[in-house]
């Protein structure tokens, strides 16, 4: 592939090999209504987007603010957004390998590893700097995504199996760390209270810092948008128009303007607890930084076109190999970094990690935010939005007093519908 492609984010190949090309920016369009148009023409034929999981979203809140007035309540809502960093972050993992068209089951022990590491270096006697340890429990992770994926590219293994062993060795590897801790108390390894990394899940930055984060956020994402298109414009290659651009930045202005006023409501009862939590502006920089990586790379455009179609992608020169090796790299890294942040939310962690219900939820988060199970179709946005629905569920469910079995089966029938949408949505994109 040409070094030089366009400075666009590259179209998703489906399963079939055929280009779907992404509503955001890559429409060839002169007005706002030219371009409502093409996405009502889109959604006829099957390409529904983030519009399912975006309703699904809103008739979940609703029905929880209906059952329990609580739900919308300020403090409420931050607690969902501090509950859904994990699911978030295990979800972007599970996007690398899933738009490849392959799979990742040791993400939920592996982000387990990762935090035992990062406990085990900081906690007494060793005393690690927690930025060293928390490195080198993520250097971990992706070291035994590596070994992963090398088993899968060079022996030509399926996924599924090696990352089932993974799945299993990785468990008896964090029993045997934990076991052999000699500072583990019951099984248990615990952060020192006044450790930084507790901070990540449970501090909050100061309600000035919430707005900087927030116009920060806005300004960037405006000011890439205009260059972007203006560069375009000068190459003489399509570009959105200007009041989609707009559009874009007010509706992002409006939800970091609702976020900010939420985060900064004081939630404490006998102190004052405000601020926008730590994990927001965290998980926000490693999307735009993924975000990147897949769609402004030319790794990321090879990403899409394996998993759209490999032997095209072959055909055209690509490195097979290298490319899903550095995915399972790349997803033990990301399961590391969910790994340290877990360790921030419990302040501790155990022998007990359900690293299999975990790893259903990282693909359940990638699944229901929109990346099909067939391969190259996704984005790191989808992991966020189903990362949220996840969070939404068992915060809603939790509040109304209903048990773990009913959150289980409902979380099941919200990834089969979205299944489903999926497989219904690439069916209708082959039959046109």
């Amino acid at each position: 592939m040409s070094t030089d492609a366009p400075e666009m984010a590259p179209a998703e190949p489906t399963a079939t090999g055929e280009s779907s090309v992404a509503i955001s920016n890559e429409l060839v369009v002169n007005s706002l209504g030219e371009y409502l148009r093409g996405v009502g023409k889109r959604m006829r034929s099957g390409d529904s987007g983030a519009l399912p999981v975006l309703v699904g979203l809103v008739v979940i809140i609703v029905i929880f603010q209906v059952e329990n007035s609580n739900f919308l309540t300020a403090g409420n809502l931050t607690n969902l957004l501090i509950q859904a960093g994990v699911f978030v972050l295990l979800g972007m993992a599970e996007v690398f390998v899933l738009l490849l068209g392959e799979i990742d089951l040791s993400v939920g022990y592996l982000m387990g590893i990762g935090a035992t590491i990062t406990a085990e270096l900081v906690a007494p006697p060793h005393n690690v700097n927690w930025v060293l340890a928390a490195l080198a429990g993520v250097a971990i992770c992706a070291a035994l995504g590596a070994v992963q994926g090398a088993l899968i590219v060079l022996l030509g293994l399926p996924s599924f199996v090696v990352t089932l062993g993974g799945l299993l060795g990785f468990e008896g590897l964090l029993l045997y760390l934990i076991q052999h801790d000699t500072h583990a108390t019951g099984g248990t390894i615990q952060l020192p209270i006044d450790n930084v990394i507790n901070d990540l899940e449970n501090g909050s930055l100061s309600n000035a810092a919430g707005w900087i984060v927030m116009i920060v956020a806005v300004a960037g994402f405006a000011a890439l948008s205009v260059l972007r298109n203006a560069r375009r414009r000068a190459k003489g290659l399509t570009a959105p128009p200007w009041s989609l651009t707009a559009v874009k930045v007010g509706l992002l202005t409006i939800a970091g303007v609702v976020t900010v006023l939420i985060c900064n409501h004081n939630r404490g009862r006998l102190v004052v607890l405000e601020g926008m939590p730590w994990i927001v502006p965290i998980v926000i920089v490693i999307l735009v930084i993924y975000t990147v990586l897949l769609s402004r790379t030319r790794y990321g455009r090879y990403v899409y076109a394996i998993g759209g179609n490999a032997e095209a992608a072959r055909r055209a020169g690509v490195s097979l190999g290298r490319v899903r090796w550095l995915a399972f790299v790349l997803t033990g890294f990301t399961a590391g970094l969910a790994g340290v942040v877990y360790l921030s939310q419990l302040g501790s962690i155990s022998s007990d990690v359900d690293g299999g219900n975990y790893v259903l939820y990282a693909v359940a988060a990638a699944v229901i935010g929109g990346t099909s199970l067939f391969g190259g179709r996704g984005r790191m946005m989808h992991a966020v939005l189903g990362g949220l629905i996840i969070a939404t569920i068992y915060n809603g469910m939790s509040l109304i007093g209903l048990n773990a079995a009913s959150q289980l089966m409902v979380t099941a029938l919200v990834l089969i519908a979205a299944v489903t949408v999926d497989a219904l949505s690439r069916r209708g994109r082959v039959g046109t």
